[in-house]
């Protein structure tokens, strides 16, 4: 049985009309640079106007030396920007070496397939988390990551160049910390350092993480989403008249592998029922994102209870798979009719504080055979307790605001 919040969003959904991801503005002329770029499967047109700015800040933040024409390669001379650059550079290479690695190794075993590759990636609760989505899914034209902390803003060379390096640069390397050392972002530490303390939200390491990953990033937009559900251009100071600005980006990068060109949005909008309930721009457009590769990773059990019950609804209805840990979507959720699940790994309890929020029915299904081993560390409790994921397939049509035939 669907309860009264459920039933809503079932109204709301069908009400809303299909519209576009984009809005249809040309491209400027300047790029980063002239080479031969070829668009992932499945995109749309882009509306990104192509620019430099945010690859050269990107690469400058992220410790890695600009490219020709870049104003930041003055700066690389500095001591504070040397030690930052030996800094990250050992970080990233542990990370490289284990998590990067390890889903690299998962992905080609595991989400392989032409399904997989050619589906939007739709990441909510993901936070500054680029690293998961690309990696996961590094084929993918689209990849749409929503959380609760703001867009922020891309700093110009001249605010940069103002700051004492020596503190700025380290303070930099502290919001990375997490994800390079845990493989997530902790909530606790971007409530700190991405509202205005350290940046004034998540573009900056947003921008790390790509550039770090081998992306170049080809242009960027200050976007929002409509009251019809539409991605819009705004102002970077735009005030919105409502209590959900659904303020975002969308960043335009291209692999230096294979030049393929990808898009990626990030929407700043509360998840939880009380304020999805009242959102319908939001669920207009999120009801444009049918048959996703939808990913959750160290949500801290948001979709686990009662208030956050239409965003997990939104995604069994829409989703056509969702790879997991266990503070993902409960177990019990993947009804045997409608999902095929694959486990991987090893599950207990939860780490930490969690452990009041254990399955006794995925504990279960971890002792039946079949269990695929994952070849690294990911979530919570990362290198201290075995890590688990669940690979669910959809393998009944789209279609309801709950797909899981689960007990609420």
């Amino acid at each position: 049985m669907l309860g009264g919040r459920s039933r809503v969003l079932a109204g709301l959904l069908l009400s809303f009309a299909w519209v576009p991801l984009g809005c249809g503005r040309p491209q400027s002329a300047s790029s980063p640079g002239p080479v031969e770029e070829k668009k992932a499967a499945a995109t749309a047109p882009s509306s990104v106007p192509r620019q430099r700015d945010a690859d050269d800040v990107a690469r400058f933040v992220a410790g890695l030396p600009g490219t020709p024409g870049s104003p930041y390669i003055a700066l690389q001379d500095t001591p504070a920007w040397k030690e930052h650059r030996q800094q990250l550079d050992q970080a990233w290479h542990a990370t490289d070496g284990k998590l990067v690695a390890g889903l690299q190794e998962f992905q080609k075993a595991e989400l392989n397939d032409a399904a997989l590759r050619n589906a939007t990636v739709y990441y909510p609760f993901s936070g500054p988390d680029t690293l998961t989505p690309t990696l996961c899914s590094p084929q993918a034209a689209t990849y749409v990551m929503v959380a609760l902390e703001p867009a922020g803003t891309l700093p110009t060379f001249k605010q940069i160049e103002d700051r004492d390096l020596g503190k700025y640069l380290p303070a930099l390397r502290e919001t990375m910390e997490s994800i390079l050392g845990r493989s997530f972002f902790i909530t606790r530490d971007m409530d700190r350092e991405f509202r205005g303390q350290v940046t004034d939200g998540l573009f900056l390491p947003i921008l790390h993480v790509l550039v770090r990953q081998h992306f170049t990033i080809t242009g960027f937009r200050y976007v929002r989403i409509d009251d019809n559900g539409r991605i819009v251009d705004r102002p970077v100071n735009y005030k919105a008249a409502t209590p959900y600005g659904n303020k975002g980006l969308e960043i335009e990068f291209r692999s230096d592998k294979d030049q393929t060109v990808h898009n990626l949005y990030y929407f700043s909008v509360n998840l939880d029922d009380g304020h999805l309930l009242v959102n319908k721009p939001f669920l207009a457009y999120s009801a444009t994102l049918n048959s996703t590769f939808t990913l959750l990773k160290a949500t801290s059990y948001m979709t686990h209870h009662p208030e956050f019950s239409m965003i997990r609804d939104l995604i069994l209805a829409h989703s056509a798979a969702i790879l997991q840990d266990d503070s993902g979507i409960p177990y019990r959720f993947f009804h045997p009719d409608i999902w095929k699940v694959q486990l991987y790994g090893d599950y207990q309890e939860p780490y930490g504080s969690f452990k009041w929020l254990v399955q006794l029915d995925l504990q279960k299904a971890y002792k039946e055979p079949g269990i695929r081993p994952l070849p690294l560390r990911i979530g919570y409790g990362y290198g201290k307790v075995a890590s688990n994921l669940l690979l669910a397939r959809r393998i009944a049509p789209l279609g309801g605001t709950t797909a899981a035939g689960g007990t609420k």
